[in-house]
């Protein structure tokens, strides 16, 4: 990976984006995308929108979401302690003991606590930890010593960043989808900088927003585009590690290429035409199977306005909605690679019409 193509990626890692709160992986992704774009533009909701060719009639939209999973502090004990609801989908095993930030009027580092284990019960001991069971300590003695730092409605992500693994992998927080926004990012670069957009086709690329919570940014972004075709991009979960069953799940592997989605949500042209770019382009791709509306922006945009023809590309990943999301660096390049290859070849009279 290009050098300034990672230190964007760890960049976008690195700020902190729970559902409603992307601002931060909004300005570092409209920062990078702006260079490479005719226009830019943050709407209401916070998505941006980088654009190539914004006046051609055939329009694609590709969706990668800021947000990430992460914690809302609801309440300050007399003790000091903030109690706290989840931002998205959360395993309440993963967060007992973890480092996290509290970004409040100003960004305090906390600990996520419990009862030790010498301290439970027989039972408390067999069951899962309950998120209301759970607090976080910045260390304040008081109510008021917290609250000089700390609001209601201010949110907590956890102390993890980017760390290169072995074998051209990688972990970090939130690749789930900071690695999408990069790759819409990165294939609005290889457009710009190496061409073959038809000049009757236009290119948006969004971040969306809030799409961890029902992919609500994404809903109004198509509707304001009204793009004919679209391809969002996600994580796939990779089923390459012991416990988790092929025959249940299908097969997804790390370092085998993007996936490429086919199913219900997914236009059959758009499908076809995926495949064909990544064979013309010698990318090696793994298609996964959906039977019903994913739970990804593509669920969103398929059904915009009239319908949008939708696609819906991924990055095997391991670990989802954990601190430690481990992905291959080559997977996501060739994702971006796909991306890029699949708007050239669209025309202004592309039919997408299944028949």
């Amino acid at each position: 990976m290009r050098t300034e193509s990672l230190e964007f990626l760890k960049d976008l890692v690195r700020a902190h984006s729970p559902s409603g709160y992307e601002q931060p992986a909004a300005a570092v992704y409209r920062t990078y995308a702006k260079a490479f774009a005719d226009r830019t533009v943050t709407d209401v909701n916070g998505n941006v929108s980088a654009v190539l060719n914004p006046d051609a009639p055939m329009k694609i939209m590709l969706a990668g979401h800021l947000d990430e999973i992460g914690f809302m502090i609801h309440h300050v004990s007399d003790e000091g302690l903030l109690y706290f609801s989840p931002v998205g989908g959360h395993d309440s095993v993963v967060p007992v003991g973890q480092l996290v930030w509290v970004h409040g009027k100003e960004r305090v580092a906390g600990v996520i606590g419990r009862k030790a284990i010498h301290l439970l019960t027989a039972d408390e001991r067999k069951a899962k930890p309950e998120m209301h069971d759970l607090w976080i300590d910045i260390g304040a003695s008081s109510r008021a010593e917290a609250e000089a730092v700390v609001e209601i409605g201010d949110i907590a992500t956890y102390q993890y960043e980017f760390q290169t693994l072995m074998g051209g992998r990688a972990s970090a927080r939130g690749f789930d989808n900071k690695a999408g926004c990069f790759i819409v990012a990165e294939a609005l670069r290889l457009l710009k900088e190496e061409g073959g957009l038809d000049p009757e086709v236009g290119v948006y690329t969004v971040a969306t927003v809030q799409e961890e919570i029902g992919s609500r940014g994404a809903r109004t972004a198509a509707f304001d585009i009204g793009a004919q075709t679209g391809l969002a991009v996600d994580m796939s979960h990779a089923i390459d590690y012991p416990g988790v069953s092929k025959t249940r799940h299908g097969r997804l592997d790390i370092g085998k290429g993007p996936s490429i989605t086919r199913g219900a949500n997914i236009n059959p042209v758009v499908f076809s035409m995926l495949k064909d770019a990544a064979k013309d382009s010698g990318i090696d791709c793994q298609v996964i199977g959906a039977p019903a509306a994913t739970p990804t922006d593509a669920g969103a945009m398929q059904i915009n306005r009239a319908g949008m023809a939708t696609g819906l590309i991924g990055v095997p990943l391991r670990y989802m909605h954990t601190p430690c999301e481990v992905v291959s660096l080559e997977d996501i390049e060739n994702c971006a690679r796909l991306m890029a290859a699949y708007c050239r070849r669209v025309r202004a009279d592309t039919d997408f019409t299944p028949l």
